[in-house]
């Protein structure tokens, strides 16, 4: 290709949505992945394919009230936002609320993308209406996952490579932004060698040759620094207690942050690299596919969760209530893996685990396997970690469930009996009125009054001593990485800005490596299902607003 007008750095969702709408405003883009081919699509094919929407049909249908003050009220007081870097991610905030409550939905169904009709109701707060989470159910599943959110912006961009519009270029790593007159005017960086490396796997980091494109414009939608344990604990927050020792790793290991770090060193300004989303829940995959891979339990609310000493985790740490507010005590326990303690009963109705590949009746479209959902019996992949995950103890009774939980951790530090002893029975006891001081019961109760959480999510209330709901399960859950919620400045038509405010001439960027807009729009914690949302976002803006300006 000669006169290229645009070049892309990454084949994300971001660097994908970005590029087709380029394309189809007949720009000539050269988009760029330092992966093989068979990583196309990034993180976002991994992903169990949640995205915020606000008065959707289907929570309409489930008798879900929503509305955008309500999701305003939500979004802001989770935010938390008080720094000066907050004026663009303020507006960014608003900006995307607005197109999800608006045309979002429409956009996607315009592609081809469908939704699962039960909304799941994540990050459930437990606060007052100010605080923290999620009033009500706005969780949807795409019909496909990530794998189906990715498919039809591929589409779009190799149906661009066919009109001579979009050339794709793997193993073309970038290691510097040509800057020129002030303005970006290109890109250098590394061939790699070819690798037949899986989807998700180390690719070879051998270098065959040097690079330089030159374009008019360049967007960076190269991602986070999730993958980067070391990384992580650079910028790991006070708040959030001390720097783990352990992390396994919710995303491949080319989620370096590399591109970050030269974007920053071509004169871009980084805002907010303190604030990350990080899950609790991690368990160790049984059949990894990177180095430390971990998948995080999407749990319903009746697990009881104790710490490493087996202290029950104070109001209201509950399973799915408050992601960073347990991952900020945790840090203060002085340990840094906690435990479910749970049923039969519960783990069949209500473990659910993050990732396309974990989820093959939603990715794969398969309606009969889809209805074992409802009906009686552990779901397969669930069924799997039960069976040969290291993180996961099964037993009729409580003292032979403490051994195991001992055996898994070595003893470090010794669980006694005794203590997780006093936790199950005070709760149990609890279950017997309709009535209760327990708030947690309370909530299960009251998550029951959904009907998408009584159908798939959430267990009736039992004694978790009850032999009819056994055996006993419990899990280690490990602190697993995820996402960054900081990153490049940019104004609200994705325009990368330099430390004086200005925008850099010639840099765009979209997606995780830009805070998913404004260097940050979701401020310090998240609503989840807004990850993949605000690429979508973030990308179509970028993508736009770049092909208006050339």
């Amino acid at each position: 290709m000669t006169d290229i007008d645009v070049v892309v750095v990454g084949a994300g969702l971001a660097g994908l949505v970005a590029t087709a709408e380029l394309a189809d405003a007949g720009k000539r883009v050269v988009l760029l992945e330092q992966e093989p081919e068979a990583s196309f699509g990034g993180q976002a094919w991994w992903s169990f394919g949640g995205l915020f929407l606000v008065d959707s049909p289907e929570q309409r249908r489930l008798r879900v009230r929503d509305s955008l003050e309500l999701a305003r009220q939500d979004w802001f007081g989770s935010a938390g936002f008080d720094r000066d870097e907050d004026h663009w991610p303020r507006r960014w905030a608003e900006a995307y609320l607005q197109f999800a409550a608006g045309e979002k939905r429409a956009w996607l169904k315009e592609q081809g993308v469908g939704f699962f009709p039960i909304v799941g109701w994540a990050e459930r707060g437990g606060y007052t209406a100010t605080g923290h989470g999620n009033s009500v159910p706005r969780f949807h599943i795409v019909w496909g996952t990530g794998p189906g959110l990715v498919e039809p912006f591929a589409r779009r961009v190799r149906a661009a490579v066919d009109r001579g519009l979009v050339q794709l270029r793997f193993r073309h790593r970038v290691d510097e932004l040509v800057v020129s007159g002030g303005a970006v005017t290109g890109v250098r960086g590394a061939v790699l060698e070819p690798s037949s490396a899986a989807r998700g796997a180390a690719s070879s980091r051998h270098e065959v040759a040097p690079f330089e494109i030159g374009a008019q414009a360049v967007v960076v939608t190269s991602g986070g620094i999730g993958g980067n344990p070391d990384l992580v604990r650079q910028n790991w927050p006070a708040r959030l207690g001390p720097a783990p020792e352990r992390l396994l790793a919710g995303v491949p290991a080319h989620v370096d942050g590399r591109m970050l770090l030269a974007t920053e060193a071509a004169g871009a300004r980084v805002v907010n690299r303190d604030r990350m989303w990080h899950y609790t829940e991690g368990i160790a995959n049984h059949s990894p596919v990177w180095a430390d891979h971990g998948i995080r339990i999407l749990p319903g609310p009746s697990s009881l969760w104790l710490d490493a000493t087996g202290r029950r985790l104070p109001v209201p740490l509950f399973p799915g209530f408050d992601t960073l507010g347990t991952l900020a005590h945790i840090g203060r326990t002085g340990h840094e893996h906690t435990w479910f303690v749970a049923t039969h009963k519960i783990v069949e109705k209500e473990f659910a685990l993050s990732g396309s590949e974990q989820n093959p009746d939603l990715t794969g479209r398969d309606i009969k396997l889809l209805l074992g959902r409802v009906r009686a019996g552990v779901p397969g992949p669930v069924q799997a970690f039960l069976d040969k995950g290291e993180d996961f103890v099964v037993a009729r009774t409580l003292p032979e469930l403490v051994a195991g939980m001992n055996r898994i951790t070595g003893g470090t530090p010794e669980l006694p009996l005794a203590a997780v002893e006093a936790e199950v029975v005070a709760r149990d006891r609890e279950i017997t009125n309709a009535f209760t001081k327990d708030l947690q019961i309370t909530a299960l109760r009251g998550a029951r009054g959904y009907l998408g959480d009584k159908l798939i999510r959430v267990a009736s209330p039992h004694r978790l001593l009850d032999p009819a709901a056994g055996p006993l399960i419990a899990v280690r859950l490990n602190l697993l990485t995820r996402k960054t919620l900081g990153g490049l400045e940019t104004d609200l038509s994705g325009r990368v800005l330099r430390p004086d405010g200005e925008a850099f001439p010639g840099l765009y960027a979209a997606g995780e490596v830009a805070g998913f807009g404004g260097g940050g729009m979701h401020g310090y914690r998240s609503l989840e299902g807004t990850f993949l949302g605000g690429c979508l976002f973030s990308g179509r803006v970028a993508g736009r607003a770049l092909a208006a300006a050339l």
